[in-house]
């Protein structure tokens, strides 16, 4: 099977519609009033498909707003150095407001990412976000507001405009120690989001859709914390038509991608899972996937913890420390054996993301209640401490009574005793 061809560029003019396709400025208008087609689709297994990507993102696609050139170098003020809020291989991410779309209400923080026209990625990377984003519906999918497609005095400009995640990434929180400390039960639950995110690419559409780039930096959080995927650059559609796979040039990001996709090229909804075993031992490890300035026994993570079994005592030994043995460790060993079941050899043994969200919603219930029975023990342990330590002061109280009690006694003994004695001698001198 051939790699994918996704999109052919086409140069015919059309007029602006009210459901627009995804389009680009023209050069002879770049404030925004000219377009033409840019994202016609040759997916080479759309004869055996009802309906590809593109064919869903023609229904959508009046859900994006089209935005000038002009609208968004005014958000990032000319694109303000201040206001970058991340790089890569695409470019680069700025911070930025707009207007809502009726143009009443207070102004919308975004997110707006500006291709780089020497990145690594290129303008087919963003139409495919384009076109992912402009279909997909999922709370926890990055949401895609908007785009510009314009070329001009300053050359071709590709942007998108994204809703705003003022939480950053996963990564940021697991491995920048200017962050505190991510929680362990705020893990368990960032995770989770992902992979029901990761599900629905999977099983919740018409066609299947792998992610193709599953790692920390991808997932980002919002002010709630909630998990979103990003960076839709490399995703592809899955097989149809009864294959079992899709080949395609090999592409992801190192210490991540499934080996067996390296090595055939062969890519399937199981490279997604096997990205998101390594990930499950990031949250478990506080580390990232390499880390080349460790030890050398210690710089890949997947081959350093097999040093550590989940069932075995030495496990504790791998669990993030900062975490300060706030986490519980039967649910660490669970998901280091689902971690461990996501990245088997072969491809076919792994789970599906639906099955994986199943397993890690038991997790976390079995945890919650472990929790709550620790309390209500810890809480009857403590009322039995206080119960025990009142009955102890009031024995103390008592007996230190008694011993008041008996030394008066003998007080009043030694008193009445000394009163006998002068009453006698008082007695003896009224004798004549």
């Amino acid at each position: 099977m051939k790699c994918f061809n996704y999109f052919k560029d086409k140069s015919r003019s059309r007029q602006q519609r009210s459901a627009p396709e995804l389009k680009e400025r023209s050069k002879s208008d770049y404030s925004g009033s000219g377009t033409r087609t840019i994202a016609k689709s040759d997916y080479s297994c759309s004869e055996t498909s009802p309906r590809g990507i593109p064919q869903l993102y023609e229904e959508k696609a009046h859900n994006l707003r089209v935005f000038s050139f002009s609208e968004l170098r005014h958000a990032t003020h000319d694109f303000e150095r201040l206001l970058k809020i991340g790089e890569g291989g695409f470019g680069s991410v700025y911070k930025g407001s707009i207007k809502p779309a009726d143009g009443n209400g207070d102004p919308i923080v975004v997110a707006i990412k500006k291709l780089n026209k020497d990145g690594l990625q290129g303008h087919k990377q963003w139409v495919a976000e384009v076109q992912f984003l402009g279909v997909v519906e999922h709370p926890n999918l990055v949401k895609l507001i908007g785009y510009c497609a314009a070329d001009g005095e300053r050359g071709m400009q590709r942007l998108l405009v994204y809703e705003f995640m003022p939480n950053k990434s996963l990564e940021d929180h697991l491995f920048n120690r200017a962050y505190p400390v991510l929680p362990w039960k705020r893990r368990l639950q960032i995770i989770l989001g992902a992979a029901q995110g990761l599900a629905y690419l999977h099983e919740g559409l018409e066609i299947q859709v792998i992610y193709r780039d599953f790692k920390s930096s991808n997932v980002l959080l919002d002010e709630n914390f909630n998990p979103k995927l990003s960076d839709f650059g490399l995703a592809r559609e899955g097989p149809v038509a009864g294959r079992t796979h899709v080949s395609t040039a090999v592409m992801g990001t190192y210490g991540y991608a499934a080996p067996d996709y390296i090595e055939t090229g062969h890519l399937t909804a199981k490279s997604d899972v096997w990205s998101f075993g390594v990930v499950l031992y990031e949250i478990i490890t506080g580390r990232r996937s390499m880390e080349r300035k460790r030890p050398r026994a210690e710089q890949r993570l997947l081959e350093w913890v097999k040093q550590f079994p989940a069932d075995s005592k030495k496990f504790a030994l791998i669990i993030d420390t900062r975490l300060e043995n706030q986490y519980s460790i039967a649910a660490a060993r669970k998901i280091a054996r689902l971690a461990d079941s996501c990245l088997l050899k072969s491809a076919k043994d792994r789970p599906k993301m639906s099955q994986v969200v199943e397993s890690l919603k038991q997790i976390i219930q079995n945890s919650d209640e472990e929790a709550s029975i620790s309390k209500e023990s810890f809480e009857s342990s403590e009322t039995e401490s206080i119960d025990s330590s009142k009955k102890q002061d009031q024995l103390v109280a008592a007996e230190s009574w008694k011993r008041r009690m008996a030394h008066l006694a003998k007080l009043g003994d030694h008193v009445e005793g000394a009163s006998r004695r002068r009453y006698m001698i008082m007695q003896r001198a009224k004798v004549p």
